[in-house]
């Protein structure tokens, strides 16, 4: 097995003094700690490090992580990619969004089921419960002393990826918060977990929940055209604590694509197997095996449906969930 050291000594044979890196990620609070942790490794190794993002961020806990931690995040098209010569992806593979495309990565360090990753330097070990528990380890090897702001992102990485470690947690995670715990900024961990709804998500988790179905124990809703995919979050999280529900199955509309979120309860068939054998065909879906997501194209749907109206797109979810069923999802 190679160790840590040798896995930083590898990555780091790649860069060099004069090297301008871009960190590029699907920002969520494991991939905005975990891009925060490559760049203090490379701090005085590389002439320039830089992370950019190309979803929109609007859950209130992801705006006050990246307040309070200050990350320094730069919106993708603010970002002039030819400033840079060394391409980073965390938390992610190149084939999970098309929004990698264009980018020849030259590091991934990621802990989802491994896909097809193309690296000169490549690191992913799906056997970790969040990629902030792989790159927390990368610093023990340094013996680097994380600041207060990268430890405690590096927490809440950890802490939101296992759900508080109920969720795909290992020892491997644990052991990675425990030495944490000693340098992180507790008012930020505290601070930013308060901040998870806003009056819009409760009126958006309100019509979820008056508009549900719940059919053979597991919880739909379509929402239609949405602004916000994370409220699809909130609802698909908040679905799975409803009295015999073991799958809540969330989706709508977003930048004409369907955006559909899995959970499950951990005691079925893999919701990331599930998402890519209802999905797969229609745009890309996949995850982990207790939460999923796909975003699909609507043009490939209405050829198969004839109809990609807020009741059709509904009832063409549903259909194919209850297919995958029949697979035993149960």
């Amino acid at each position: 097995m190679t160790s840590n050291r040798e896995r930083i000594k590898q990555l780091l044979s790649h860069f060099s003094g004069s090297s301008k890196v871009l960190v590029v990620i699907n920002a969520d609070p494991d991939a905005i700690a975990s891009a925060m942790a490559v760049k203090r490794i490379l701090w005085r190794r590389v002439a320039e490090v830089a992370i950019t993002y190309f979803n929109r961020i609007s859950r209130p806990d992801n705006l006050a992580m990246i307040e309070y931690t200050e990350s320094g995040l730069v919106p993708l098209d603010q970002i002039d990619k030819n400033g840079f010569d060394r391409f980073i992806i965390v938390d992610s593979q190149p084939d999970h969004n098309v929004s990698f495309e264009g980018f020849t990565f030259d590091a991934i360090i990621d802990h989802h089921p491994k896909s097809a990753p193309e690296a000169p330097y490549s690191d992913v070990r799906s056997d970790y419960g969040a990629c902030s528990s792989i790159l927390t380890e990368y610093l023990r090897s340094l013996k680097v002393k994380p600041s207060a702001k990268l430890a405690a992102a590096l927490m809440l990485g950890i802490k939101t990826d296992t759900a508080d470690f109920t969720r795909q947690a290992t020892a491997k995670d644990i052991r990675a918060f425990q030495f944490l715990y000693k340098f992180a900024d507790m008012n930020i961990v505290t601070k930013v977990e308060r901040a998870l709804l806003t009056e819009t998500d409760l009126d958006f988790l309100g019509n979820a929940i008056r508009k549900r179905q719940v059919v053979d124990n597991r919880a739909f809703y379509h929402a239609g055209n949405i602004s916000k995919p994370d409220e699809l979050v909130v609802v698909a999280d908040f679905f799975l604590s409803i009295a015999g529900v073991n799958w809540s199955i969330i989706s709508g509309v977003y930048e004409k694509k369907l955006i559909v979120i899995l959970r499950n309860d951990g005691l079925r068939k893999g919701a990331g197997n599930t998402a890519r054998d209802a999905f797969c065909k229609f745009g890309s879906a996949g995850g982990h095996k207790t939460m999923a997501r796909a975003e699909l194209d609507l043009p490939l749907i209405r050829k198969e449906t004839g109809t990609v109206s807020r009741k059709g797109l509904s009832a063409w979810i549903m259909d194919r969930i209850s297919q995958t069923a029949g697979k035993k999802i149960e």
